[in-house]
Parts: structure tokens; C-alpha cells; sequence
């Protein structure tokens, strides 16, 4: 009951109307950057409000920070990829299923952080891990489809042609590591991760879920037409915030 009433305060409601009106004025004016569909943007603002409302600007940043590094690398070689058919559709703009599939652990964990009773630090780190995950994901797609050389199937290691499901390089790899590491350093920059050894352990564990992400690629998806990119994207964030925030309570990062 206390905490119900925390939660519908005055000042706590007055902090998510703030949050919602911040986000209609600054969606409504990114309306014409090639980064999203128009539902996709619609979407957007209501993450974007989410997170302001539950992690203030730091969260709030980390997502902006996400999505703008992601849809830089989606554009690297991105004629190339078009030519090879490899490229994302609608031009590389993202829709509503990407960006729930990208953020809806992300955003869950930030919502639990409002509690009062909340192990906040926790969920932070939950939260950053599960989008160092994405970003490794995407860092590793868009680089390995256009440079990797020698692309194979994660659960066998035969040659596969580039973009095939569960597909993996060398150098998609080494840029999954690049992108998780990248985004974990946003997330020390911004406070949502303590110090050094919390950046090690998001990276490291965004690197891994990205690579059970590729396998769940080519061992599941193939054979489960349900299984959407979106709906394995989810499942990747998911198992990243889970695995980090155990072994930082095994490590006593937290």
C-alpha cells in the first residue's frame, strides 16, 4: 500500500507528465530523420517516456546514444548491401516490432527501478547489459554481412553465405566485442554502471548473448517459423540482463 501511494504521488505523477510532454515535442521534431518508420517514432516517444519517467536523462540518453550508433553502422557499406541483398529493408528505418525488440527488457527493468524497494543498482546494470547485447548484435550483423570473409554456421562451422541465420565471422565478432564494449562505455559515462569491472562484465556477458543469439538463430529459427528476428532479439536482451545481473551478485559487482 506504501508503495502505491509513492508511486501515485503529486511529484512522481507530475514527473511523468513532464516525461510524456518532453517526448511528444522531441518525437514530433525528429519525425523527419531517416532512423524510423512513422510508427516506429510513435513507439519511440512512448520508450522515450518510460525511460525518462523511470531513469531520468541517463537512461533516457543511453537509448538516443543506442539508436543513433545503431543506425550509423546499419548505414556502413549499406549501397554494397542493398546490391548483395543483404541490407535492411525501408531504407534501414526501423519500425515498432525493432524497437520493442530491442528495448522491451531494457524498459521492463528500467520500470522496476520507480519501486521504492528496488535494487537499483541491479537493474541498471540489466538494463545496460541488454543493450550492449543489441548493439553487439547490430554491430556484428551490418559489419559481418559487409566485410566478413569467411562466414559460417555457428552449430556446424561450414561456409555459409553471408546474412544466413546464425551466420558468423571473424570480423563480425571482433565488431560485436567493439559494439558491446561501446555501448557498456556509454552506460559508465552516464552513471547507469558503477566503475571498471561492471563495464568488463556487461561487455563481456553482450558478446556472449550475442553469440547464443546467433545460435539460437541457426538451431531454432530455422525450424520454428513463429520464432520472428524480433521475437530472438527480445529473447537475446533477456538472457544478457539475466546473466549479467547473476554474476554480478556472484561477483559482489553489486
Amino acid at each position: 500500500m506504501l508503495e502505491l501511494l509513492v508511486l501515485a504521488s503529486p511529484e512522481r505523477l507530475q514527473h511523468w507528465f513532464w516525461a510524456l510532454l518532453i517526448n511528444a515535442v522531441l518525437i514530433a521534431a525528429a519525425q523527419r530523420l531517416p532512423l524510423l518508420t512513422p510508427a516506429g517514432w510513435v513507439q519511440a516517444g512512448v520508450l522515450g517516456t518510460l525511460l525518462l519517467g523511470s531513469l531520468d536523462w541517463p537512461g533516457w540518453w543511453a537509448v538516443v546514444l543506442y539508436l543513433a550508433l545503431g543506425s550509423l553502422v546499419t548505414r556502413l557499406g549499406f549501397r554494397r548491401k542493398q546490391q548483395q541483398g543483404l541490407a535492411e529493408g525501408r531504407g534501414g528505418r526501423r519500425g515498432p516490432e525493432n524497437v520493442w525488440g530491442s528495448a522491451s527488457t531494457g524498459a521492463s527493468l528500467a520500470l522496476l527501478t520507480v519501486l521504492p524497494t528496488a535494487p537499483v543498482a541491479l537493474l541498471q546494470l540489466g538494463f545496460a547489459a541488454s543493450f550492449a547485447a543489441k548493439l553487439a548484435d547490430t554491430f556484428g550483423s551490418e559489419i559481418g554481412k559487409r566485410w566478413g570473409r569467411h562466414t559460417v554456421l555457428i552449430t556446424t562451422l561450414q561456409p555459409v553465405p553471408p546474412g544466413t541465420e546464425g551466420a558468423i565471422s571473424l570480423e563480425g565478432t571482433a565488431a560485436s566485442l567493439l559494439g558491446s564494449g561501446l555501448m557498456a562505455a556509454v552506460m559508465l559515462r552516464l552513471g547507469l554502471l558503477s566503475d571498471g569491472a561492471s563495464w568488463l562484465l556487461v561487455t563481456v556477458v553482450g558478446l556472449a548473448a550475442t553469440l547464443l543469439e546467433s545460435w539460437i538463430g541457426a538451431a531454432l529459427q530455422r525450424r520454428w517459423l513463429w520464432l520472428s528476428n524480433e521475437l530472438v532479439n527480445a529473447i537475446q536482451t533477456l538472457l544478457a540482463a539475466v546473466l549479467a545481473m547473476l554474476l554480478a551478485q556472484g561477483l559482489g559487482l553489486v
